[in-house]
């Protein structure tokens, strides 16, 4: 239910405020991954793929609308909008976010658990994992939505002030930072670019926006313009910290002729380097930055995409909309918040096994390219009121994004088999 303060409140009153459910949406996409992905890219190609970054901050930017728009014009969850498409959507829904909910699990929580055991050298990565996972599980468990956005502000604070201040005191290379703005791509590059493109800060927690809308209390149409400005800033905010990482992979490795791990290790690795150019301080500061992203990532997934699991149930089940069995703090929002948790820890303990992590791949893969054609369809068609609809910006940049999520989808299968 909508809380009294919330009914209170008006769209006028409340529209400059920063903090919101974009925050939450951003922060949870970008994590580790992203982070190496576009240091990786800065080591390789310095700031040839600025741009690149650039594009991919504006596409998520409108995928993430599109996402808001249809719930708050429709009243409708996305869930309920794939419902409408046919029963395809839940054959396929079901064993995609239970594969990836215990692959994820372990390895957000190895995520926080890297940096941990990096900041307290000759400590237990996997202690350091299975206490993020039990205190993320104990924050999410009661469904307090209001301090959950609290918790996510307060680590995208820590993310930017970190990383971003690093990649200010590296004295980037402005001239050079200038040419990366003009599209360009480098011999051996074009998947990176749509890597960066189409994949940084995309996952499934792109769909759970419209979950968290409706935990804050925007319910209806006359949210519309607090939600595009909660949405801008809030993925201005991440696009400038994810910006902040290409700088730092062109700056320390580029420059350097240095390489790092292609993996959370690589995050690790640039702490050390940070040392080597800066001092002890510099590397903490860093790797402080690396665990505000890894644990944001983590809370992120444990509320969002347990409400995503918790609205799948209830459409099976025919309850209402509002139950309480679907929201925040539910009883299916609750089992999946412990399958995220405790089945996962088994594969931190035992390695995870390789026919898992194959299928996780393919149906992470096959997601994205879901969502966004899924959106297309929804947002295209009365099953959208007619004024809140995809123009032909939103539809182009909509086409484009979907067309470089199936072309890496079709890279990534064929890499796998």
């Amino acid at each position: 239910m909508v809380s009294e303060k919330v009914q209170e409140d008006s769209p006028e009153k409340i529209k400059w405020t920063l903090v919101g459910p974009g925050l939450v949406a951003a922060a949870t996409a970008v994590g580790a991954a992203d982070m190496v992905a576009t240091m990786i890219a800065g080591q390789r190609y310095g700031y040839a793929l600025l741009w690149a970054v650039i594009a991919g901050t504006l596409m998520k930017i409108v995928l993430v609308e599109g996402a808001g728009r249809y719930t708050l014009a429709t009243g409708n969850t996305i869930f309920h909008g794939w419902s409408q498409l046919g029963k395809w959507t839940s054959w396929y829904f079901a064993p995609y976010i239970v594969i990836w909910g215990l692959v994820y699990g372990a390895a957000g929580m190895s995520g926080a658990g890297l940096a941990m055991a990096a900041l307290f050298p000759g400590t237990s990565l996997t202690m350091w994992a299975v206490l993020t996972g039990l205190l993320c599980f104990g924050l999410m468990w009661l469904g307090r939505y209001q301090i959950f956005e609290n918790l996510i502000a307060v680590l995208v604070g820590v993310m930017f002030v970190t990383v971003v201040g690093i990649a200010i005191l590296s004295v980037p290379n402005i001239p050079e930072i200038l040419k990366g703005l003009v599209p360009t791509v480098p011999d051996g590059s074009f998947v990176y670019v749509l890597s960066i493109a189409g994949g940084v800060g995309g996952t499934i927690t792109l769909a759970a926006y419209g979950y968290w809308l409706r935990e804050k209390g925007w319910y209806s149409p006359k949210w519309m313009k607090v939600m595009r400005l909660d949405n801008n800033v809030a993925y201005a905010i991440t696009g400038v910290f994810v910006i902040a990482m290409l700088i730092l992979g062109a700056e320390m490795l580029y420059t350097a002729n240095l390489a790092v791990a292609d993996n959370d290790q690589g995050l690790v690795d640039m702490a050390y380097v940070l040392e080597d150019r800066y001092g002890l301080v510099m590397s903490k500061v860093f790797l402080v930055g690396f665990l505000a992203a890894a644990v944001s990532s983590v809370l992120g997934v444990w509320n969002g995409v347990s409400l995503m699991f918790a609205d799948y149930v209830g459409h099976l089940k025919k309850l209402p909309a509002d139950h309480p069995d679907t929201r925040s703090g539910g009883k299916y929002y609750r089992v999946y918040l412990i399958w995220l948790t405790f089945p996962p820890m088994l594969l931190l303990l035992l390695g995870k096994p390789t026919g898992l992590i194959i299928t996780y791949g393919v149906l992470g893969a096959l997601f994205m390219p879901f969502l966004g054609l899924t959106l297309l369809i929804l947002l295209n068609t009365d099953r959208t009121p007619k004024e809140w609809r995809n123009g032909w910006l939103s539809n182009t940049f909509m086409a484009i994004i979907s067309a470089a999520f199936l072309y890496l989808c079709i890279n990534q299968l064929v890499g796998l088999f």
